[in-house]
């Protein structure tokens, strides 16, 4: 039993060229989820396995796919080429994921498996011709999958011979149940199957008993989260919705958080609203809309991981919100109109070195918490994640954390150490601000990215495949200014920071500075004067010329 829980890749008897792969990605051994499930299902057993968000789910069912493949290949008869493994998720993002994971395991056997993505409706033409040379490995949404089945562009019926699910339990939650239905009637009677999942509710076991056959059910002994000593989790109570914005001003504009931020609210317009109170203190983030282009979408995520920026907002309402059952979601709730409903980010989308996520806006309920937290303190990294609650919340997040601690336990939301009275002299900076962000603004905000992402997405793609650099020099975190901008709220005078925190402050990296106009001079004066006696002291008076 002992040597069975130290198995590691190179005892699982795989093909050289996959322990070669898997090498090259810097995994010396298996995660859990990896070690209990590659050997279960290359004995051809179907696997319903449940593990948390970041556990390596992904290679846990690519590798016995893969291996199964180049296996077939290398010692049965000669086959005729066709799609052979399917895997359905629920969002665009995803099957890119998955399609880049599968195709750098395969890095050196690519010649042998061909892996295809047909997930984006907008390549419908690209997709029927990469589809007409039978690729070994098929990965999409089931409504783009059921799509091209029902064209009679994929056939599976008399060639597949595994399924996987990834993200079972958002599957139906996300509108697919009936395309899901449909999809079934287009395969073989036998396959092997695999049902992922970061949760066991009623739609898994409803999938369950449509498409896997006696199956092993792996419910690791995990935590949904990461332990205190990797994972740090805090609230802290704002009185007020305006203490909400100026707690977070001085968490980013004194650099009191670290790294690269997520920061999470429960709707786009919410988003929006926070993006442009940011600009009014020169703090660049980006929104990952659902509005926008897959091609952006996946571009923001890639430049936040390259680290082109360190701050980006999100909202995970389009996903986790009300389950609807039969139907496809195609509005969200206020704020949230017109989003892509097979989008979304709190979910199995891979931010890389995220150090911490802040819930600007309380979770809607315990999973979405467990969602947003497993954005960070993944692959070992440590991660903070802190909740700002206000106090009509706080019986609600009781509940959150009783229902990720368990009865009897210590809570695992710590208290944020902060005293809100040594951050009260930017507050009038705070209101001016948040009354620059109006509702027009905000309209004006998310049309204008919209037109402009758009743009770039559509008419300069032929360029952008030409010219790669100059796609790494497009920025999705440039000022929107619908807003009225005032200069000076984007430079913090050393007096008006507090004297407990003037030892924990990195100042941000001065730009050149540009000379000033003689009423830029006077502004600036005037805006001195108003610091000093907001904080009722005389300023010094100026030196006079000798």
């Amino acid at each position: 039993m002992e040597d069975q829980e130290a198995l590691g890749f190179e005892h699982m008897g795989l093909d050289p060229r996959l322990l070669q792969a898997v090498t090259d990605l810097g995994w010396s051994r298996p995660t859990l989820i990896q070690e209990k499930a590659i050997p279960l299902a290359l004995e051809g057993k179907d696997l319903l396995a449940r593990a948390r968000t970041g556990s390596g789910k992904t290679a846990a069912y690519a590798i016995p796919m893969l291996q199964s493949l180049l296996h077939k290949k290398a010692t049965g008869p000669v086959m005729e080429q066709a799609v052979r493994g399917l895997v359905l998720v629920p969002t665009k993002e995803l099957a890119r994921q998955a399609q880049a994971m599968i195709q750098q395991l395969a890095a050196y056997c690519a010649r042998d498996v061909r892996v295809a993505n047909v997930s984006a409706a907008e390549d419908s033409a690209s997709q029927r011709a990469v589809l007409m040379e039978k690729p070994d490995v098929v990965v999409g949404t089931p409504s783009r999958v059921l799509s091209h089945l029902q064209q009679n562009t994929l056939k599976l019926r008399d060639s597949l011979e595994l399924l996987v699910v990834d993200e079972a339990d958002l599957l139906f939650s996300f509108g697919f149940e009936d395309e899901l239905k449909s999809l079934l009637c287009h395969l073989p009677r036998i396959y092997q199957a695999f049902l992922m999942s970061a949760t066991f509710n009623e739609d898994v076991q409803t999938l369950k008993e449509l498409v896997l056959h006696n199956p092993v059910t792996l419910k690791l002994q995990e935590s949904q989260l990461p332990g205190p000593d990797q994972l740090q989790q805090f609230q802290v109570v704002c009185e007020t919705e305006e203490d909400k914005f100026l707690l977070l001003y001085a968490l980013l504009k004194l650099s009191l958080i670290r790294g690269k931020a997520l920061l999470f609210v429960n709707t786009l317009e919410r988003g929006y609203r926070l993006r442009l109170f940011l600009e009014q203190f020169s703090i660049p983030s980006c929104v990952l809309n659902g509005e926008l282009p897959l091609r952006s979408r996946c571009h923001i995520i890639s430049q936040f991981n390259q680290g082109l920026y360190d701050c980006v907002i999100a909202t995970d309402a389009e996903i986790l919100g009300p389950q609807v059952k039969g139907k496809r979601r195609g509005r969200g709730s206020k704020g949230n109109k017109a989003s892509d409903p097979e989008s979304g980010v709190a979910r199995g989308i891979d931010f890389h070195h995220v150090s911490a996520v802040l819930n600007f806006d309380l979770p809607p309920t315990a999973e979405a918490y467990v969602h947003r937290a497993g954005r960070t303190a993944r692959a070992n990294n440590p991660g903070i994640v802190l909740t700002f609650v206000l106090p009509a919340e706080q019986p609600f997040l009781g509940k959150i954390e009783d229902l990720l601690s368990g009865e009897g336990e210590a809570p695992i939301l710590l208290p944020y150490q902060f005293q809100m009275e040594e951050i009260e002299s930017f507050r009038y900076r705070c209101r001016d601000a948040m009354r620059s962000v109006t509702k027009q603004a905000i309209r004006e905000a998310r049309l204008k990215e919209i037109k402009e992402e758009l743009l770039h997405s559509g008419k300069l793609k032929t360029y952008f495949e030409d010219n790669p650099r100059d796609l790494q020099l497009l920025r999705h975190d440039l000022p929107l200014h619908p807003a009225v901008v005032k200069p000076h709220l984007g430079h913090v005078p050393d007096y008006l920071v507090p004297a407990a925190l003037r030892g924990l402050v990195h100042p941000r990296k001065k730009r050149r500075k540009v000379p000033f106009s003689r009423k830029a001079k006077k502004v600036k004066a005037q805006n001195h004067l108003r610091d000093f006696k907001h904080r009722g002291k005389k300023p010094k008076p100026a030196a006079k010329p000798s």
